[in-house]
């Protein structure tokens, strides 16, 4: 892991920093706070005296707010504290579905629109008295409906529009479903980052007996949206990469969508090999487990499905089948989104801890200073993998 200590930190602070979690994010950003409360209490004896660095060292970074809701669902933010002059980072989770309210008697489950106006509260409770507004925002609000086909509403572009309206300097993602709709906000902070490497550590950390070169191991990609990232982390471990592209039965609209007739495979052999599907998201899953059978029918060894939000909307039944099946050795997911404990117990999953990765970025970005090295892993990717040829500890 790029660790704190081997970048470049002589800016000064913009402010001091400030981490508001939105109710639903506060696991993900305890987490967080705690490795940069840990990282500035080991680096301030070299700014004790610095007024520029008043407020450097805290026993938390954690902003003291919540959003209260009347009786009618109706809702408000509230901040408890002062946050003038600070460089804020709010963290939202809007895919929590977890966290309910109450609205006229009845227990309402939050929506990711629920989420999202909720982050509208808070940015609006701040009163733009803070020195600079950052949103971390894993799941992109509304990227599933990042372009526009015939006459349909265009909600991510809007969202992030709506934000920058209200003063946000700065907006990170995680595996935007398509990075392009930055382009509604050109002027603007925007990175969508990849945790390839937080795969890569996960899966070599659980499986010690990887062979990892192109005659053993192949990356696929399970249509053509998730080229990119199969591209990217094939050219970086040194594998073939095949896809399946989806065939569509464009005469019909279920759920919202044209309904997938079949994969069909690009790519060379997969006989013997291990192989990793990599994905931005797991929704219902069906098209990863049928990926994953189809790849089975062509003698693939073991077969790992990687994906940065694991959703599963339609629960994890048929995973644990194709588990039993022997079509899928493991699944690897983020805590980026909320995780269910049935999910946590699967003997078949990895868990990808994004924590410290996200106190990296924010820690750099307090410093004003460059994220390029930390968006870009291929070095640490090398490094692991170095690391994992020659037996050590990962």
């Amino acid at each position: 892991m790029l660790r704190r200590s081997e970048r470049n930190l002589e800016n000064i602070p913009v402010g001091a920093l400030g981490l508001i979690p939105i109710t639903g994010c506060e696991e993900l950003g305890a987490k967080v706070n705690d490795y940069l409360v840990k990282w500035r209490k080991e680096s301030a004896h070299q700014y004790k005296d610095d007024v520029v660095f008043n407020g450097y060292v805290q026993d938390t970074f954690i902003i003291d707010s919540k959003v209260p809701r009347f009786g009618s669902g109706e809702a408000k933010g509230l901040i408890s504290e002062s946050v003038r002059g600070k460089d804020i980072y709010l963290m939202v989770d809007v895919l929590n579905y977890n966290i309910t309210y109450s609205l006229s008697g009845n227990i309402n489950h939050m929506s990711p629109d629920d989420h999202f106006q909720n982050l509208k509260r808070i940015i609006a409770a701040v009163g733009g008295k803070g020195r600079r507004i950052n949103i971390i925002m894993p799941f992109l609000y509304e990227s599933r409906q990042h372009k526009r086909s015939g006459r349909e509403s265009l909600d991510c572009a809007l969202a992030l529009q709506e934000l920058v309206r209200m003063g946000v300097d700065n907006i990170i993602t995680f595996d935007a479903h398509d990075p392009r709709v930055q382009n509604a906000i050109p002027l603007n902070g925007f990175e969508t980052v990849t945790p390839a490497y937080q795969f890569v550590k996960a899966l070599l950390h659980r499986v010690k007996d990887l062979q990892i070169d192109s005659d053993h191991m192949m990356i696929i990609s399970p249509d053509e949206g998730a080229t990119a990232r199969a591209i990217y982390l094939a050219n970086v471990l040194g594998l073939d990469m095949g896809m399946f592209y989806k065939r569509r039965d464009y005469t019909r609209i279920v759920d919202g969508r044209n309904p997938i007739v079949a994969h069909e495979f690009l790519g060379s052999s997969v006989e013997g090999k291990d192989v990793i599907i990599i994905d931005d998201m797991i929704s219902s899953g069906d098209s990863i487990l049928d990926v994953a059978k189809q790849l089975k029918q062509r003698k693939a060894r073991r077969i790992y499905a990687a994906a940065t939000f694991g959703l599963f909307t339609n629960g994890m039944e048929k995973f644990d089948q194709a588990y039993e099946d022997g079509i899928l050795n493991g699944i690897l997911t983020t805590n980026l989104i909320y995780q269910t404990p049935t999910l946590l117990s699967k003997p078949y999953y990895i868990n990808c801890d994004m924590s410290k990765y996200i106190a990296l970025l924010i820690d750099t970005l307090n410093h004003d200073g460059s994220i390029s090295t930390i968006l870009n892993p291929s070095e640490r990717i090398q490094h692991v993998v170095e690391k994992y040829k020659n037996g050590k500890e990962i």
